[in-house]
């Protein structure tokens, strides 16, 4: 995607359950209009083998949480597309990766690999995945470029508006342990 295009807001997204199950279809628009349809999306965190995080920065034209420090992946899962395949796409299209080996992350005692995450734009059932990465990372015009970050620069910036609030509370829940 061209760094000066929008998010197409005709894009169908499937609309979901708390456990997954598909119970209809939207468009990107009506799932981010304030309505609250909860829509599955993929999050890979990629760390270094020194435990540094990589972050991807959100483009300016993002229609959600535009020019903030992410999660290195996310993304939506399309309409008809499982949540595996949508993980290797969406790694492929923002940093260029193929050969990664994805970790689902544990979510609560009970094991569950998805939480809901609510925002007053939007309502998303996230499925979180980490990887051990030591490669060159190609951040793509998806993204606004990229990097890692150190446990402690993570630290020092979080509730400064310097992260999106998705990343931030995932981090804090589920990373920070």
């Amino acid at each position: 995607m061209i760094a000066t295009e929008k998010d197409n807001a005709q894009e169908m997204f499937p609309l979901v359950d708390e456990m997954g199950n598909i119970i209809g279809a939207a468009t990107r628009g009506e799932c981010h209009d304030g309505s609250k349809k909860l829509h599955p999306v993929v999050h890979l965190h990629v760390f270094n083998s020194k435990g540094d995080l990589y972050l991807q920065k959100r483009p300016e034209w993002k229609d959600v949480q535009p020019g903030r420090w992410d999660t290195a992946v996310g993304g939506h899962v399309d309409l008809g597309e499982s949540v595996a395949d949508a993980l290797k796409r969406e790694v492929m299209e923002e940093l260029g990766i193929s050969d990664f080996t994805p970790e689902p992350i544990r979510c609560d005692t009970a094991g569950t690999t998805h939480y809901v995450f609510e925002s007053s734009r939007e309502k998303e059932l996230v499925f979180p995945f980490r990887t051990t990465y030591d490669r060159e990372i190609t951040p793509s015009a998806e993204t606004a470029g990229g990097r890692f970050w150190s446990v402690q620069e993570l630290k020092d910036n979080l509730g400064k508006d310097v992260f999106t609030p998705n990343f931030e509370q995932e981090y804090k829940r589920l990373l920070l342990k």
